[in-house]
Parts: C-alpha cells; sequence; structure tokens
C-alpha cells in the first residue's frame, strides 16, 4: 500500500465514527459494500477495526476480539462468526467456566478491504492464549484462554461440539480437562 492509500486509510470517514473508548485506536477500516447475515440484513456501513475490537455495521456496541469465534476473509467477502454466551460460570456454583457456543454467522461484502481482512485475523488469533479439544463419550469440549483487550490474565472458557450435552455425566471430567489446561498454561 503508497503512502497516499495509507494516509487516506488513517482516517475515519465521519459517517464511520464510533464512541471509542478513550485509550482505543483505530487499526483498520473498509466501506461495507452489502451483507446479510443468517437473522437478516447487515446492511451498508463501515467495519472499523481497532485494538479493542471490531465496530459492526448497524451495532452500537463493538464485539471484543475475545468475542470473535472465527473470522473468514474469501476475497470479497467477510464472514464474521461471534461467541454466544450459553450459560455464565456465576450462574450454577460447581460451572468451572463460561460457556460458549458459535452465533449466528455476519456476512460482509467488501469491495475495498484495505487491512481490514488482516487485522482481523491477526488480532482473532492473538487474542487465543491457549487451546485444546478433548473428546467426550457424548461429544468433545474446547477448552480456551482468551486475552481481553485491556484487562490483565486469561479468560477461560468451553466451548462445546454441536450436539454435546453442556451439562450432564462429562461435568467432572470437562472440570479436570479445564484444571489441566490452566497448569499448563501458567507452567509453559
Amino acid at each position: 500500500m503508497g503512502l497516499f492509500a495509507r494516509i487516506r486509510r488513517s482516517r475515519l470517514p465521519a459517517e464511520a465514527k464510533r464512541p471509542f473508548e478513550a485509550a482505543e485506536r483505530l487499526v483498520a477500516w473498509a466501506p461495507v459494500a452489502g451483507g446479510h447475515s443468517a437473522g437478516g440484513t447487515a446492511g451498508d456501513g463501515y467495519l472499523v477495526a481497532t485494538d479493542r475490537g471490531l465496530w459492526l455495521p448497524g451495532h452500537h456496541d463493538r464485539l471484543g476480539w475475545h468475542e470473535i469465534h472465527k473470522a473468514t476473509w474469501s476475497g470479497r467477502q467477510l464472514t464474521v462468526i461471534p461467541a454466544r454466551l450459553v450459560r455464565s460460570a456465576g450462574e450454577a456454583p460447581d460451572a468451572p467456566a463460561d460457556v460458549f457456543a458459535d452465533d449466528e454467522p455476519l456476512v460482509y461484502r467488501i469491495d475495498d478491504p484495505g487491512e481490514l481482512p488482516y487485522q482481523i485475523r491477526v488480532r482473532v488469533t492473538k487474542s487465543v492464549a491457549f487451546s485444546t479439544h478433548h473428546e467426550l463419550p457424548n461429544g468433545g469440549v474446547r477448552v480456551v484462554a482468551r486475552r481481553i483487550p485491556g484487562r490483565d490474565g486469561l479468560h477461560w472458557a468451553l466451548r462445546y461440539d454441536e450436539g454435546t450435552a453442556v451439562i450432564g455425566p462429562d461435568h467432572d471430567v470437562v472440570a479436570g480437562y479445564l484444571a489441566q489446561a490452566r497448569n499448563a498454561a501458567e507452567t509453559g
């Protein structure tokens, strides 16, 4: 990217401005040529990436990098799969960690992506500090530690394979896998 293109990309258009936090900084943005999600239209607007997360067209809140399970770029289309909280560790005294599942995919067509797909890939990947998958008798579970921008420490979570019972006979086994993962992350 040439010097003039970088200068142009460093200035966010007025209609794309978002309510950034005081220390939040812009890293990339791109106009959306159109988009849709499984639940409806995402619409035109701008995708705005900061060091804290991704601002989506039509949304008033930022999606933190740790809240994105997957993002893929096809060359013209960006698909973002946000995390959906299924069960909070605070809901049950024996819950070892928050449980997340994939939310509905959000799909955006971008004709002039600039650095946006690269920045999304790097930041979502960097948010994952530790990840391991374990087979269970009734399916599988992924134990994940994510970095949350602006916070110290790691956020541990569980992501069960589709069709796997979240609460069931494997609860103690999963708690053991989580303890092993925490120990490995601390000593590794």
